[in-house]
């Protein structure tokens, strides 16, 4: 069992296990850190994005604000200042070797531990025309994962790469049958599901597709229509995960879509498009949109301001080791889920020395 020095307020380790036996108490407002957003709008910017490392370390990526690192004690901020390459993160993944790996809006970052590097993808020649070419420059990361082979993909704003550890390779498949071109922006989140399949899916896009090594497929999803006094219907979907029971979830901004395999179900939910859903330790799916729903394979519970989210949108979730749920949202808000309470993990002090640093 690994071991690990990291203890997660709230949680007073008995053994050293991340995962061994915990007891948990509740602190008072005022005595645990918070994450302090220093740049911008207390209104604007998201926590975009968090993971938990081998040593058990909560990262998370925001939108203006870079980087920070909570190791149970107090919180870190890394920002251009401290080696990365943007400000504005918004895809965290850690690989086989303990390495984590920073998209952001202008690119890749790896941190190994000491010091954050860039990492340039380099361009194939020729490009298509894509109509986000006022992006392309930027070579925007958004989602990246680490295939059972062991080679980490990356979708990206110039399509999607594969890299095996020396060098990356476009993913280049050009199927006009279903109409999915790499290299062409079609893909802002992919998943690997237990069999293998490499799914992807983007707003750019009708539909998901499906890589199975050889070629792709495009699977046509039922319009999900966004609520408001001129309703727009969607048919886009990001793969999300694949649950415990071999069902594969995706989101768009009018809710939901399940996937056994055969058929979709769609679930749709009034004012609630979503961003993010995770699957807890006991088999509940937890969905991110307008507050959170949580789904126990039945029924689904709304929590909203109401409950304590005090801002509702929300953008990402993790459940931790301990089972302690974090949601990052709008205005760059975190928040610890206890199974109990909403516990705010954010500050905004505005700091004049980083105000400026973009």
């Amino acid at each position: 069992m690994t071991k690990c020095t990291c203890g997660l307020l709230f949680i007073l380790i008995l053994g050293t296990a991340c995962n061994g036996p915990v007891k948990k108490y509740l602190p008072k407002e005022k005595e645990h850190p918070k994450l302090i957003k220093t740049i911008g709008s207390p209104r604007y910017g998201n926590v975009q994005c968090i993971l938990q490392d081998k040593a058990c370390n909560l990262w998370f990526g925001t939108t203006e604000n870079g980087l920070y690192k909570y190791d149970g004690k107090s919180f870190t901020q890394y920002l251009l200042a401290d080696g990365l390459n943007s400000n504005s993160v918004y895809t965290l993944f850690e690989d086989k070797d303990g390495k984590i790996w920073i998209g952001t809006e202008v690119g890749l970052c790896l941190y190994d531990g000491k010091k954050f590097t860039e990492i340039k993808i380099p361009l194939p020649k020729n490009l298509p025309p894509n109509k986000n070419d006022h992006y392309r420059n930027k070579h925007w990361v958004f989602s990246i994962i680490q295939a059972k082979s062991g080679k980490l993909w990356f979708a990206t704003i110039d399509g999607v790469y594969i890299y095996d550890g020396k060098s990356f390779t476009p993913f280049i498949i050009d199927e006009t049958a279903s109409g999915f071109l790499s290299t062409n922006h079609n893909a802002e989140r992919i998943l690997e599901d237990k069999a293998g399949n490499i799914w992807f899916g983007a707003r750019t896009d009708k539909g998901v597709y499906r890589y199975d090594g050889k070629s792709v497929t495009k699977l046509e999803l039922v319009e999900l229509f966004q609520d408001g006094p001129k309703p727009k219907p969607h048919r886009w979907g990001w793969p999300q995960l694949q649950d415990k029971n071999g069902n594969i979830w995706f989101t768009n901004w009018g809710g939901a879509y399940r996937y056994d395999g055969k058929s979709f179900t769609s679930f749709k939910f009034p004012n609630n498009g979503f961003t993010r859903i995770i699957e807890d330790k006991k088999g509940n799916l937890w969905f991110g949109g307008d507050g959170i729903h949580r789904y126990d394979g039945k029924t689904f519970t709304h929590f909203s301001t109401k409950d304590g989210l005090i801002n509702p949108w929300v953008w990402s979730i993790l459940e931790d080791k301990s089972g302690n749920l974090w949601i990052g949202t709008r205005e760059t808000s975190l928040f610890l889920y206890d199974g109990k309470t909403f516990i705010t993990y954010s500050e905004y002090k505005p700091e004049p020395s980083t105000t400026n640093k973009r």
